[in-house]
């Protein structure tokens, strides 16, 4: 048999085990000195009973065996009532035999339905015990008059019985009551220990505040600050790097802008087709690197950002905005914009839902073909989907991956739906992407539903 694994399981088992062990252990304790003191009260009874009856047995002999009693009517009478005694002495020892010897054990009395073979010969006064019966012998002081008192041992047997009876049976009910009060107790003692548990797997991968002690056992207080301590630790550790994306990318920016502008110059006072060249060429290096310090400033405030919102708000207005940017920008007319004619409420923030709709649509015009189709409905789920050649499967499962790039291509930083995807599990929402696109043979669909839609 295993041991549970639960720490509940192994105290409660462990705790059971021992209760009842010890209640065993207590009800044979108590089983044993009951049948000594049983054996005592019986012996007592066999030593009253022959002190009681020897007396009658001596005058009722003598009643009869006298010669000078035969013609004396007040003696027989005498001896008759002695007679009378004894079989009185009988009826109130049921469970007791006994047999009267003279000095040569000749039989002078014995009880009804004994057997003289169950009365070995009288050796001395007290108890003594056979295959069968517990006797006591005693002999009357001024009589050559012996008798034994016997109780079968199966009467002892029997009432020992009863009482181990009597004694087991409050067992089978207590017993499994104590097991159901180990387990409430261990349950409700164990309570700070689910609680702790329940506090850690509704925790978000991002969420590293601190856990609170509050009314903690003390066993449980120095696990909570080795826990704490780790999360300060990771917490600075993100900090640090978020910190250091966050702080590069806008450094970048401005010695990036100026660079991008010489090239323009260079290009636009250079007469040689070839040097010319070479600067569309850095420029283009350029505004790539721009991009990518942009979306690493977009990360950083994608994980390092409050992204809900103390109140819900209507995103239609962001995903307007940000679809005409991109439509202005780019000057393609492929952006397909559908929205539902009522609000569509979520407690996303505003500024995260626009970097995330920027990432998804950018992605789309960039890497697909054809119309870009951006819908969001009334149930709070944007859509973004594009033509172009369907992405395998396998490319699918790592494209919100950081740097992932579909088929090895080298178009792009690689972090658009990672930002995507960081947002999405901070904030609660849920990414899915999907290729082909439903009811299509080709493209790529985005789907994003949105937190704490109404």
């Amino acid at each position: 048999m295993r041991a549970p694994r639960s720490l509940q399981g192994r105290l409660a088992l462990a705790v059971g085990l021992a209760v009842t062990v010890l209640w065993i252990a207590a009800a044979g304790a108590t089983l044993r000195e009951l049948r000594h003191e049983m054996d005592e009260v019986f012996d007592s009874a066999l030593r009253d009973a022959a002190h009681r009856l020897l007396p009658l047995a001596v005058r009722a002999h003598e009643g009869r065996h006298r010669d000078d009693d035969r013609h004396d009517g007040r003696r027989v009478r005498h001896a008759r009532d002695w007679s009378e005694r004894i079989r009185q002495f009988d009826g109130e020892v049921e469970d007791l035999s006994y047999v009267v010897r003279d000095r040569d054990g000749t039989v002078l009395l014995i009880s009804d339905d004994a057997d003289p073979e169950d009365f070995p010969a009288f050796r001395k006064k007290g108890f003594r015990r056979t295959a069968t019966h517990r006797l006591y012998y005693d002999r009357a002081r001024d009589e050559d008059v012996t008798i034994a008192v016997a109780e079968p041992l199966s009467h002892r047997a029997e009432v020992a019985r009863e009482i181990a009876a009597n004694l087991a049976l409050p067992l089978v009910v207590v017993i499994p009551l104590s097991l159901l009060a180990i387990v409430i107790a261990v349950g409700t003692s164990l309570r700070p220990v689910r609680a702790l548990r329940q506090s850690l797997a509704e925790r978000g991968a991002r969420n590293l505040s601190p856990l609170g002690e509050g009314a903690l056992p003390t066993e449980l207080r120095p696990i909570v600050g080795s826990i704490n301590d780790l999360l300060t630790r990771l917490r600075a550790a993100f900090e640090a790097e978020r910190s250091f994306a966050a702080n590069a990318a806008h450094e970048l920016r401005t010695p990036v802008a100026g660079a991008i502008a010489q090239a323009q110059r260079l290009r636009a006072e250079t007469s040689d087709s070839a040097a010319a060249a070479r600067a569309s060429e850095i420029e283009a290096t350029l505004k790539r690197l721009n991009s990518l310090s942009e979306k690493l400033m977009q990360l950083a405030r994608a994980e390092g950002a409050r992204l809900t919102a103390a109140e819900p708000s209507d995103l239609r207005p962001v995903l307007e905005i940000v679809a005409g940017d991109l439509e202005r920008l780019c000057r393609t007319g492929r952006i397909a914009l559908s929205l539902p004619e009522g609000p569509v409420l979520s407690d996303l923030d505003p500024d995260a839902f626009g970097i995330l709709c920027r990432n998804l649509i950018e992605n789309a015009l960039k890497h697909g073909r054809g119309t870009v189709d951006v819908t969001l409905d009334a149930r709070g789920v944007l859509s973004v989907a594009n033509g172009g050649d369907p992405v395998p499967a396998a490319d699918l499962a790592r494209l919100t991956a950081r740097f992932a790039r579909s088929n090895g291509g080298t178009e792009g930083a690689g972090l658009g739906l990672a930002i995507v995807r960081t947002i999405a599990e901070r904030s609660s929402g849920r990414i899915e992407l999907v290729s082909p696109r439903p009811g299509r043979s080709d493209g790529f669909e985005a789907r994003f539903t949105l937190p704490g839609s109404r």
